[in-house]
């Protein structure tokens, strides 16, 4: 049996430092990686777990976005995605887009290496006084960070109402 690989994705490693963000990495279990899981599993609270969600527009060509909301929210798609995207029908983008686009599974996304495209973060994410728990770039490990880092990548807007709660 192969050893499994206990560390960020290099890719997401490599943009950490390159922007010179402050983190911790959080290794789990990858069947406790989904995010209710993860909470339950490790004690982490969902208010301090942010996921990070690839969206995508419906109609050629088709235009995506990363966006980031906590785990106690629920992406606000059909109004406030559509809007910042230009685009009148956009959903979740597919896992199979997802990875083809990130290189990353589902449980795993996170807004450290990605190609060029835009990052939207809900306010409240930014608000948040906890550290802020993020994919690692695979199922096998977690990024925790003060919201602040954040904004040390490229392509960020914080969006207020990005998220609606649940």
């Amino acid at each position: 049996m192969t050893e499994l690989v206990r560390d960020l994705h290099p890719m997401v490693e490599a943009a950490l430092k390159s922007c010179g963000i402050v983190y911790e990495v959080f290794v789990c279990d990858p069947d406790f990686a989904d995010t209710a899981l993860f909470c339950q599993q490790y004690g982490f609270l969902p208010e301090q777990s942010a996921n990070a969600i690839i969206a995508a527009t419906k109609v050629e060509p088709i235009k995506f976005a990363c966006c980031i909301v906590l785990a106690n929210t629920k992406l606000d798609v059909n109004r406030k995605v559509s809007k910042l995207l230009g685009a009148k029908k956009v959903s979740f983008a597919s896992a199979e887009q997802t990875m083809q686009l990130t290189g990353m599974q589902i449980g795993g996304v996170t807004p450290f290496g990605l190609p060029q495209l835009p990052i939207y973060i809900d306010a409240k994410v930014m608000a948040s006084s906890h550290k802020v728990v993020l994919g690692g770039g695979n199922r096998v490990s977690k990024v925790v960070l003060q919201a602040q880092e954040l904004l040390k990548l490229a392509n960020v807007e914080v969006i207020d109402d990005l998220a609606i709660s649940k």
